[in-house]
């Protein structure tokens, strides 16, 4: 029988991109389009965390499809830095907290991600609710690979 995690950092994806508030938008968008994330970490040049960019905020910020000049606006959105629609408000776990109740600010916050910072900010992990379903799929007996994101990037 598999002993269930008690902590984040049990759960927690290592292996994280990050991009920063002066990265443009287009460049952010298409790296998540390569790896299909959802979910950005924005770190400062230390590596602490900043903020998120999510692929709502991309869509968020694009031009209606609706409008007649969309191809015209969306070229000048994807040029803004990051920083100008990134969340800049994050809630954010420790690799020491409980998984239950990083679960639970998951699932009440209707959330995607957490990310995972130590007690300075800088950036360990993130906590997804693709980790979840992972870990749900392990317990009820079924294993399931992380996707490698170096192998998501040579894909494309």
């Amino acid at each position: 029988m598999i002993t269930p995690p008690t902590t984040v950092a049990e759960v927690m994806t290592r292996k994280i991109v990050t991009i920063t508030e002066g990265d443009a938008l287009e460049e952010a968008e298409q790296g998540m389009q390569r790896l299909r994330f959802r979910h950005l970490p924005v770190v400062d040049s230390r590596g602490r965390l900043v903020g998120l960019l999510s692929h709502g905020d991309l869509l968020h910020a694009s031009s209606s499809f609706l409008s007649d000049q969309e191809a015209e606006r969306n070229a000048v959105i994807l040029q803004q830095p990051v920083a100008r629609v990134m969340q800049h408000e994050v809630l954010t776990v420790q690799p020491e907290d409980s998984i239950i109740q990083a679960g639970k600010v998951l699932y009440e916050s209707k959330i995607g991600c957490l990310p995972v910072v130590d007690a300075e900010g800088a950036l360990l992990g993130i906590l997804t609710k693709s980790d979840f379903i992972r870990l749900a799929l392990e317990l009820l007996g079924s294993g399931v690979q992380r996707p490698d994101v170096e192998q998501l990037a040579r894909a494309v």
